[in-house]
């Protein structure tokens, strides 16, 4: 054996499912190691293919690898999270998570194995959904926008009792009002938003906006947010964000939920980094 390649850490249950796919480098089968109530994700590498300079060059010259890696990363974490056909508690480790050996590994559970447990009790019976809201209709939102808004209505009043040289000028203002009064909109869809999907989350976290080369979409995200929800919250969280879907489309915004994912964005707290970083090979 050469390396561990760490993907996630999980709650251990009997009966668990058999891994059917090839580890990250395609080559290496998934297996699990357990150390007391948890057990460990793993497959073997070579070392030379995931050390630092390798992987610094593959981010200069080729980020299709990458790309392809991190994929398959995720993607054995997602298949790691389900185990008798139903969604385990699992902290999934951030991409490079390398150990030399199983000592190694055995040895950072040892030392983090009270915060690992607590880690998994904070989500255990909850996973994470992701939502993310969408501008379809420009135009359709500014409409709404400018419709009865009293302030908008008085400078459109007064731009058209001026000689045609001041219009222009307060038409200038009027620009600038509007886009004010759009931003506010937007703020108070977004809080309208959050608060009402927050009611059936235990936590919920604000993302950074993807842009569109990222999302393969034409219309700009104007929201990202990933909810840790509670099993029994499923059924009235997807129905919440229906109708909230259905409304914010009145104003020309689509909002596109997903899940469940396994808890990227609630289970790694930083002493939990440790168990990927204090013992692996560093990529520094």
């Amino acid at each position: 054996m050469d390396g561990l390649y760490l993907y996630c850490i999980r709650e251990k249950i009997e009966g668990a499912e058999v891994f059917s796919m090839k580890g990250i480098d395609g080559k290496g089968e998934i297996f699990t190691l357990a150390y007391r109530e948890v057990e460990a994700v793993v497959s073997e590498v070579l070392l030379k293919e995931f050390q630092s300079g390798e992987i610094r060059r593959k981010a200069r010259e080729d980020l299709s690898w990458i790309k392809e890696k991190a994929i398959v990363h995720e993607k054995i974490i997602e298949k790691a999270m389900r185990k008798n056909g139903k969604f385990s508690s699992l902290i999934p480790m951030r991409f490079g998570a390398i150990f030399r050996d199983t000592a190694s590994l055995e040895d950072s559970l040892n030392r983090d194995y009270h915060k690992i447990r607590e880690a998994l009790d904070r989500i255990r019976y909850k996973q994470e959904w992701g939502v993310k809201v969408y501008l379809r209709d420009r135009e359709k939102f500014e409409q709404v926008v400018m419709k009865g808004n009293k302030k908008i209505k008085e400078i459109e009043k007064e731009i058209a009792s001026l000689p045609e040289g001041m219009a222009y000028f307060m038409e200038g203002e009027l620009k600038e009002v509007i886009f004010r009064e759009q931003d506010k909109e937007l703020c108070n869809m977004e809080e309208a938003l959050l608060k009402n999907l927050g009611r059936q989350a235990a936590a919920f976290l604000k993302c950074k906006i993807l842009e569109r080369e990222i999302t393969g979409r034409g219309e700009p995200m104007v929201l990202n947010v990933a909810y840790l929800i509670p099993d029994e919250k499923e059924e009235d969280f997807k129905r919440d964000a229906g109708r909230l879907n259905r409304e914010i489309q009145t104003k020309g915004f689509y909002l596109e939920y997903s899940g469940p994912w396994p808890a990227f964005n609630f289970s790694e707290a930083p002493a939990l980094h440790e168990v990927g970083q204090a013992s692996r090979l560093s990529f520094a």
